[in-house]
């Protein structure tokens, strides 16, 4: 739950400073991003007329040019202060995280010493590794890229780890998936500051037309069925992405790999991680999400399009996987042009 946003007519000038943190071997990505973020946001608060901005920083255990993992390096212009604290601080990750820890401790001791007293403090895809390093995340969910959740688990066992979440708060700290999701993660952060209709705008601008919900998970389905290293089992993964529409259970999966229905699932469960059903549904999510998102169609129409066959299931799914209904999801995620006024749960619309 996020709080109130600062209104839109605020009559109070001091900025909001953000703080980005780097060290040697940073993702460049992750650092840019938000950055964009903040820069298009002010622009727009600007037109506004709203006095407060985003005072966004370039902080490094020393001043200076810091190497990133591309061939572009940031100007340190703020040297990392236990005195001088912004109002926010975002650690972005690594490709190689644990060379980093080693060759930036500066920054695990500086998060250590001032973690505590940092207003909002955010770490992005493994800047969550830092976080962790100094303490803070201990019986705290949170959130890294899927491929590094098991290295971040067992190296802080007192972390909840959610392996599938694009970002996560958990009151004044945040976390979240890879590269892009630190996009995501920063219009969150303008939301709260400045309320919804600022970050949809600013998306826009960058025409990252779709603010994901933090609860969205980091895996495609298509990304999933890619990943699978067992032929049979990719064949019935790509099969029923083509096949949603239709009504599928695990008999008929298993048929298609020319398994036993038990086998089949235990073997899928093995090779993926989650159940035939469980990808099934998921599969129908993410469809159904797409079309939300880029049409007008009715609920209804959505649900059996997907192979929901009735909007109540989709309803349940959508609760289970993204904590939202689909009217929700559509109000909140919808393009501009596409948004329509009439969606409801109640029935209007669907």
């Amino acid at each position: 739950m996020t709080a109130d946003p600062i209104p839109l007519k605020n009559e109070a000038t001091e900025s909001i400073t953000v703080d980005l943190i780097v060290y040697p071997g940073f993702k460049a990505l992750e650092a840019i991003g938000p950055m964009s973020v903040f820069d298009y946001a002010n622009q727009h608060l600007q037109r506004r007329g709203v006095a407060r901005r985003y005072d966004v920083r370039i902080a490094a255990a020393a001043t200076g040019a810091v190497a990133s993992d591309m061939q572009m390096t940031l100007q340190a212009d703020k040297r990392l202060d236990a005195l001088n604290l912004p109002d926010t601080a975002i650690i972005v990750g690594a490709r190689d995280i644990e060379k980093a820890l080693d060759a930036s401790a500066e920054v695990v001791e500086w998060l250590g010493k001032t973690g505590a007293r940092v207003p909002r403090l955010a770490a992005l895809c493994t800047g969550t590794f830092f976080l962790a390093a100094a303490g803070l995340l201990d019986g705290k969910r949170a959130t890294t890229h899927w491929a590094l959740a098991p290295l971040l688990q067992s190296r802080h066992p007192h972390v909840l780890v959610d392996a599938e979440r694009i970002f996560i708060q958990q009151g004044r700290l945040w976390t979240s998936a890879g590269v892009t999701a630190g996009i995501d993660l920063a219009l969150a952060l303008v939301e709260q500051d400045f309320g919804k209709e600022v970050a949809l705008e600013v998306a826009g601008e960058l025409v990252v037309y779709l603010k994901r919900p933090g609860g969205q998970s980091q895996f495609s389905m298509h990304l999933s069925s890619q990943r699978t290293g067992h032929d049979g089992i990719a064949a019935v993964q790509d099969w029923v992405l083509r096949h949603l529409a239709t009504s599928l259970s695990v008999a008929d999966m298993a048929a298609r790999s020319a398994m036993s229905a038990r086998n089949f699932a235990r073997v899928f469960r093995r090779e993926t991680g989650m159940s035939p059903m469980d990808f099934v549904e998921r599969a129908r999510v993410e469809a159904a999400r797409r079309a939300l998102e880029d049409g007008l169609e009715p609920l209804k129409a959505i649900a059996d399009s997907v192979g929901f066959r009735a909007y109540g299931p989709m309803r349940l799914a959508f609760q289970k996987r993204l904590g939202m209904t689909p009217s929700e999801y559509r109000r909140r995620f919808a393009t501009a042009a596409q948004r329509p006024g009439v969606d409801s749960d109640a029935g209007d619309g669907v």
